[in-house]
């Protein structure tokens, strides 16, 4: 039985998120996740197909994000991009191209096997300019003001330390520099007691 999420730390809310990715980056077929996953999902939320057919399949199979943020960016030329929560690296590939050789294009996730799947990902697509870094997205290790823009697709939701987050995403920012997040949003309040463990904050 999984433990109750009111006695869950911190550090084990991060680990709980860490494991059900990392599942999702090693076999996403296998289904059971608490959330959609994959390229029919990614469709669903808005993704043109020929965007999606040219997308290696690691990165398509394990998609997890919440809408296409990517797309209203207004990416250009020569900038830098951060995509916190990269996962399997769809949207870092799709920004990475709108940035060109001359930017570059930084995806963070703590999920080593989405990690894994997202370097595979700007590989297959010749992506020089685009990294991969294992780290959290209250803490990536990158510079101060390094960024035209950070990207972020369904990942606050998951975050025990949301305000950690979005200093760092302030911090890493340059002056004038755009911050565009997509998340899941409840219209009404849940019923008492409709989320008591960590399989429930995942629904």
């Amino acid at each position: 039985m999984s433990k109750a999420l009111a006695e869950m730390t911190t550090d084990e809310l991060r680990a709980a998120v860490r494991e059900r990715y990392g599942a999702v980056g090693s076999d996403p077929g296998r289904g059971g996740f608490g959330f959609r996953v994959g390229r029919e999902f990614a469709e669903a939320l808005g993704y043109p197909a020929e965007v999606l057919d040219a997308a290696p399949a690691d990165a398509t199979a394990a998609f997890t994000g919440v809408a296409a943020p990517v797309f209203h960016a207004d990416l250009a030329p020569g900038e830098t991009v951060v995509d916190l929560g990269c996962g399997a690296g769809l949207d870092l590939s799709i920004a990475a191209r709108a940035v060109g050789p001359g930017g570059r294009a930084v995806g963070i996730d703590m999920a080593e096997p989405m990690v894994d799947r997202a370097r595979r990902t700007v590989m297959a697509l010749g992506l020089a300019h685009a990294e991969v870094r294992v780290a959290t997205a209250d803490a990536t290790g990158l510079p101060d003001a390094v960024a035209d823009c950070v990207l972020v697709n369904g990942l606050l939701n998951l975050s025990p330390s949301k305000e950690d987050v979005l200093g760092e995403i302030a911090r890493i920012l340059r002056p004038g520099g755009r911050f565009l997040l997509a998340e899941t949003t409840l219209h009404t309040a849940l019923p008492e007691g409709a989320i008591r463990s960590i399989d429930d904050w995942f629904r």
